[in-house]
């Protein structure tokens, strides 16, 4: 297992180096490699390539859009680090972005990244139908924009210091949001088109849908339990910031304990719609104990 995840990750980080080709002017081109080509988990492309191959796609056809969504994925990171928005020096173990080439190139590397991941998927996936191209931009658009991830994003900080002035039930339903659009959107566009290459009917696709919610969700409620519980050498980022800054997490409204049976809840349920829809995917079972390992399950 660790061999075909070490597999995927090494043909997703040679792709990846190959799309991003350095030109005048360097400093942007650096700034955008920099990001999508620190070390990573992958787990997005990864989810998009094996999708697409336990429904019987070609995993080549997939390779640009996956290669996409982790560009787009670093976009989210770049301007997330941003000191106007949640300030970080630290990502991946590695100074932040805008560390390295200060905030005015970081801003507008994410900037470029939001509107080069998706000339990739035009530009190289010669084996796919125009038809098929547009429905992928179309998952990428609106999972990309004000719909999508930056919609979170933006209900991120205006909740940021304000969890005691609203009700639980309030932060609750602000929290499900965010972790929609900030976590799950992500995912989503990952298995949808995933699936879309692989030529998977709208049946499909709307379970796929279903079963990457639940998968975001569980994954940032691990995140936010290892927030509290972690180190800064085993996540490479800098532990407490959001608690400090009075974010609404997980964790922060209901408690660890809590968190811990709301993840394993999730996993379950994901558990149960992959086999439901009877994929076969040793990848998804070994993501899902990750999970389950991070948030200190047993």
């Amino acid at each position: 297992m660790e061999q075909i995840l070490k597999d995927y990750i090494d043909l997703i980080d040679k792709k990846l180096d190959e799309f991003i080709e350095v030109k005048y002017p360097n400093s942007i081109f650096n700034s955008m490699k920099y990001t999508v080509t620190l070390p990573g988990k992958r787990l997005r492309p990864i989810i998009c390539l094996e999708i697409c191959r336990a429904l019987n796609g070609d995993v080549e056809s997939a390779i640009p859009t996956a290669c996409a969504i982790e560009m787009l994925h670093a976009q989210t990171l770049i301007h997330d680090d941003l000191p106007c928005m949640d300030n970080d020096n630290f990502r991946r173990g590695k100074p932040t972005n805008h560390k390295i080439f200060g905030e005015a190139i970081a801003t507008l590397a994410g900037d470029a990244l939001l509107t080069f991941a998706p000339q990739i998927i035009s530009k190289h996936s010669t084996n796919l139908s125009s038809d098929k191209i547009l429905r992928i931009l179309n998952e990428f658009f609106q999972y990309a924009g004000a719909y999508g991830v930056i919609a979170g994003q933006v209900v991120d900080i205006e909740n940021e210091g304000k969890v005691d002035k609203k009700s639980k039930e309030e932060n609750a339903k602000i929290l499900e949001f965010l972790h929609t659009h900030k976590t799950s959107d992500l995912f989503k566009l990952a298995f949808k088109t995933g699936a879309i290459v692989a030529d998977a009917d709208d049946e499909t696709i709307n379970k796929l849908e279903n079963l990457a919610e639940k998968f975001g969700y569980a994954f940032q409620i691990s995140d936010d339990i290892l927030d509290e519980t972690s180190t800064f050498e085993e996540l490479g980022k800098t532990i407490g910031k959001d608690k400090a800054a009075g974010k609404l997490t997980y964790t922060s409204l209901f408690g660890i304990d809590t968190a811990k049976c709301k993840v394993d809840c999730l996993v379950n349920e994901c558990r149960g719609i992959i086999k439901e829809m009877n994929l076969k995917s040793s990848i998804l079972d070994s993501l899902l104990n990750s999970i389950v390992k991070r948030s200190g399950l047993k």
